[in-house]
């Protein structure tokens, strides 16, 4: 494609505007953009057609997949190639392999995969929700109805804590080790909209003195209570139905785990919880916050900064909120200084602070 540069429009009162192009600027971007959806449904076709783990056993040319997929050869033949543009495939003589990405989080029998992340990503609740961002971005909140995904015992948080525990393995092992759960030393946990439940559990593996109190609607704790049946630690792990901000947390907790949830309100609703948490802690208790967390200029990191067009879409009043803002919310309900901690590779950083 032809590139065109320094590209100024030239207003001129009653006529149409002029423009002067140069070599660099590029349409490609957008023509990019505006398809980016062809991206989405690529990936996710062909995680539901097995295409990345059929390639891990060693069917290699389309007939080979198309056969596993129960596909028609050309489709599958085209969407392998569109996957080795996305970098996911290699193709060499008419053969495909996995790229890494691909092969450690897409292939199902690897311990690291995420494709069932999709179906919480991609749910047509989540998805619906782009369709008017036009109108979304007009009255500044979700077009959902209701409160978009912040409804009262929405069914779809359901599938979240299935679909997309993978994606937390890493960070709940993080958590787990950056506030002591090796110790061994006896710790009331209050696991705030626990969903999977994940983040708990990896405490009470790594602490058998760690006592877990998971919050959540009821049909959701049912997934939890099951990990953490799965996974040895269902004597010390209870649950309190219900909304965090209606139920009574009762107190004396060591640690109260806020992940992936404050995000979905405005911060003076953060600050009422807070302070609600900030009650339930034993003096010194302290609180973990896990969230994406965007650089005072609200642009960067990208794959930081890019949740606040989610919470858009999906929240009447939600946001990627800075460290400053939460060092605020904190500061209002009474915590000490708070110390931001970035999870790499992962885009997401934990914030802990002390009563």
């Amino acid at each position: 494609m032809s590139q065109i540069s320094d590209v100024r429009p030239v207003e001129r009162t009653g006529a149409t505007p002029q423009v002067h192009a140069g070599p660099t600027a590029n349409p490609s971007r957008i023509f990019q953009t505006i398809n980016a959806f062809q991206q989405t449904g690529a990936l996710r076709a062909a995680i539901e057609l097995d295409v990345f783990t059929a390639i891990a056993e060693g069917l290699r040319t389309a007939p080979e997949i198309a056969g596993r997929a129960h596909a028609a050869e050309r489709g599958i033949r085209i969407l392998c190639d569109y996957l080795v543009m996305l970098g996911l495939l290699t193709k060499h003589e008419g053969r495909y392999g996995l790229a890494e990405d691909a092969a450690v989080f897409l292939d199902r029998r690897s311990p690291a995969y995420m494709g069932t992340i999709a179906r919480f990503l991609n749910a047509p609740e989540i998805m619906d929700a782009y369709r008017d961002l036009t109108q979304a971005v007009r009255q500044g909140g979700t077009t959902m109805s209701g409160k978009g995904s912040v409804d009262p015992e929405d069914p779809i948080w359901v599938e979240f804590a299935h679909s997309m525990a993978p994606l937390m393995y890493m960070p709940a092992r993080r958590i787990a080790e950056l506030v002591g759960g090796g110790a061994g030393e006896r710790m009331k946990v209050l696991d705030i909209a626990a969903g999977h439940g994940l983040f708990g559990i990896a405490i009470a593996r790594q602490n058998p003195q760690a006592q877990i109190v998971a919050l959540d609607w009821r049909p959701v704790l049912e997934v939890a209570l099951a990990n953490a049946r799965k996974e040895g630690v269902e004597a010390r792990y209870s649950t309190l139905p219900g909304s965090a901000f209606e139920v009574d947390f009762g107190n004396g907790y060591d640690l109260v785990l806020l992940t992936n949830f404050l995000h979905h309100f405005n911060p003076i609703t953060c600050e009422g919880l807070l302070r609600k948490v900030h009650a339930a802690l034993v003096p010194g208790g302290r609180v973990v916050l896990l969230e994406f967390v965007p650089n005072d200029d609200r642009v960067s990191p990208p794959e930081t900064a890019f949740f606040s067009i989610i919470m858009l879409g999906t929240t009447p009043d939600g946001d990627a909120y800075t460290f400053a803002e939460y060092q605020e919310m904190l500061s209002n309900a009474g915590f000490g200084n708070a110390e931001h901690i970035h999870l790499e590779p992962m885009p997401e950083s934990v914030i802990i602070a002390s009563k």
